[in-house]
């Protein structure tokens, strides 16, 4: 309810699932993790940029870049923040993950491609029919993309930041044993439908 129009970004395994969603609801987070006065956020494997668009209009002292490797993306996160009009805060950036990506944020927000081939019959037959394999399955049991993001912390997050990554409850054990080889401690946390679905 934060963003006047967004067009669909990236299907998820179930329709109206929260993940990402829900660090736009925390408001009262953001001024206590923050590490500045000015919030620096990368939305990253942003789609079209709802997430980033929904915390730019939710939160006046954000400035956030969109990382997106597919061209035909870029287009769309630029339209949705035209309309949303919260352009002036926003940085469209074309990369894959991390690679042209420079800057250090206080909140990496990430929602890559974490579906497995092997468990495709979780996945909507709408979303199979409209959205490219691409924007759905990564490699590795749907952990490929999942580690790029998360090896690119140390470089990225600012101290006393925080990263947000959804992802399949397969997954969670394999965060959290490479957030603490990476120095960092993982949460887990539950959708509405009671499923891992994002860590902290």
């Amino acid at each position: 309810h934060f963003v006047r129009e967004c067009v669909a970004r990236r299907g998820a395994p179930q329709a109206g699932s929260r993940g990402l969603g829900d660090f736009s609801a925390e408001k009262s987070a953001y001024p206590k993790r923050a590490t500045s006065s000015v919030i620096k956020i990368v939305d990253l494997f942003a789609g079209s940029g709802c997430v980033g668009v929904a915390v730019l209009t939710h939160l006046p002292e954000a400035r956030v870049d969109f990382g997106e490797l597919e061209a035909r993306h870029l287009a769309t996160i630029k339209k949705n923040c035209e309309v949303n009009g919260v352009s002036e805060r926003a940085r469209v950036i074309q990369t894959d993950v991390w690679e042209s990506v420079t800057g250090t944020y206080d909140f990496i927000l990430a929602n890559p491609p974490y579906l497995s081939t092997g468990r495709i019959e979780r996945v909507q037959d709408s979303v199979l029919e409209h959205e490219p394999a691409e924007s759905l399955f990564a490699d590795d049991d749907g952990f490929a993309l999942i580690e790029k993001a998360l090896r690119g912390l140390p470089l990225h997050l600012k101290k006393g930041g925080s990263a947000w990554i959804e992802h399949e409850p397969e997954h969670t054990e394999r965060i959290q044993s490479l957030a603490r080889s990476l120095g960092y401690v993982a949460t887990t946390h539950k959708d509405q439908y009671d499923t891992e679905r994002y860590s902290i």
